[in-house]
């Protein structure tokens, strides 16, 4: 065996520097050796580096197979079969927002609706408008298909067109608990960064946009992203520096705002890419979604991860979604029903009198919800066979008053507020709130 005794072994005879390579141990030796690119002497960045520790690779390392004892391993991220892999979201819960590939519609089990202001319409999705009866909303309206992987999407379209005035604004948004983005540390030197991704399709073309705010609207951030082809689904990335300063709940109130503008007004326009201080959320001069009638704006595939790597959507299965959202709003009808009085007994609760004679002592169920809820929730109660919100007689022959109390976030009460018969028994339906 031939030893070479050098410090310096040029691999490549290119005039060209940057297309050799050396191998070369640094003038004052420090237990490495590296592979630099250049000339003997005269390298300009090294590729590779060896020692004790370990190997050191700059740059991407490509194998179409890595095999036998690896040890550990350390990457910013890591790429397999196309799919990015990021060091700060590799262990779950990546994806920060509920139901963002649009499967759950508990209020509307898929019904198309003309949500007021403030009205939820998919699970976890809010609509929010300075102007009423603007939009219809449906779990994929148009029937389209969705993107490769998706099943769904949340469905816009525009009912009747308006021009926005200064003080105008209309909103699809999520509201993100803090006890789910505490880790992102905003409002601190140790902010992180997140990534957010979504598929989107709209009739229109151009510039969109959209913002994160606190929940005090003191701190927002708009993004802008471009629709370059109409009626074509279209995936975007966004990055967005954590926020250093302000306030961030990191409790069960309102975390972080993600808000997409489907048109809005000077007030509440700004331009894309920075911190500030006002309530904005839509980019100055882009494109307003209401302002054309018939548009529509279809969106899925919607996540909000920590880092600057967008990752693939994050799965999870639908007993764990829904349980997610039902930490928000849940219901005792079946999924495949809409919340509404006279909508039928399936999934009811039921009470029973169970006495010999007339009683005239309210008679109460402790219903139990499936989740702890976030606090303490509204609930509304809902006449199975009637248009009333009472309670139905089991024999559908008469509605006895309901009413509520000790209502928690594991449970409530729900009583029969009537005198009651031998043996009665009465059915009620039941929703319960606690969005942010």
């Amino acid at each position: 065996m031939s030893t070479i005794n050098s410090k310096n072994v040029q691999v490549g005879t290119s005039g060209v520097a940057a297309q050799n390579f050396t191998l070369y141990q640094p003038a004052t030796p420090d237990g490495t050796v590296r592979l630099g690119v250049g000339n003997s002497g005269a390298t300009t960045g090294d590729v590779v580096t060896v020692n004790s520790a370990g190997v050191t690779v700059t740059g991407t390392l490509t194998a179409t197979t890595l095999s036998g004892s690896l040890g550990a391993a350390t990457a910013t991220s890591l790429t397999v079969n196309g799919n990015n892999i990021s060091a700060v979201n590799s262990l779950g819960f990546r994806n920060r927002l509920i139901n963002s590939d649009m499967r759950i519609d508990q209020r509307n089990a898929g019904a198309s609706v003309t949500p007021a202001n403030g009205n939820y319409t998919l699970d976890r999705w809010q609509y929010e408008a300075s102007q009423a009866s603007k939009f219809t909303v449906q779990r994929n309206a148009g029937s389209v298909t969705p993107p490769a992987g998706f099943t769904n999407y949340l469905g816009m379209t525009v009912a009747s067109a308006v021009s926005v005035g200064a003080s105008d604004y209309f909103i699809l948004e999520q509201r993100i608990e803090g006890l789910n983005v505490a880790d992102l540390a905003w409002g601190t030197a140790s902010a992180s960064s997140i990534t957010l991704s979504f598929w989107v399709r709209s009739s229109l073309t151009g510039t969109f946009s959209g913002g994160l705010a606190n929940s005090a609207y003191n701190r927002a951030y708009v993004f802008s992203y471009s629709i370059s082809s109409a009626n074509t689904w279209e995936q975007k990335t966004i990055t967005v520096p954590g926020d250093t300063t302000g306030t961030w709940l990191t409790d069960n109130g309102i975390g972080v705002q993600l808000r997409f503008s489907l048109g809005a007004g000077s007030t509440y326009s700004a331009s894309a890419g920075s911190w500030g201080t006002t309530a904005a959320w839509n980019v100055t001069g882009g494109v307003s979604v209401v302002g054309t009638n018939g548009a529509t704006f279809y969106i899925t595939g919607v996540q909000f991860e920590a880092g600057t790597v967008a990752t693939p959507f994050e799965r999870r299965d639908y007993g764990r979604e829904l349980m997610m959202c039902q930490r928000y709003f849940l219901k005792t009808f079946d999924q495949s029903v809409a919340i509404a009085q006279n909508a039928g007994r399936n999934g009811s609760l039921r009470a029973y009198a169970w006495t010999t004679s007339a009683n005239t002592v309210p008679i109460g169920i402790t219903w139990q919800y499936p989740v702890e809820m976030r606090a303490a929730p509204t609930i509304t109660t809902y006449n199975p066979n009637n248009t009333n919100s009472s309670w139905r007689n089991n024999g559908n022959t008469g509605d006895a008053g309901a009413a509520t109390a000790e209502i928690g976030t594991r449970n409530a009460l729900l009583y029969i507020n009537a005198t009651l018969g031998a043996t009665d028994s009465f059915v009620i339906q039941a929703s319960a709130t606690a969005e942010l």
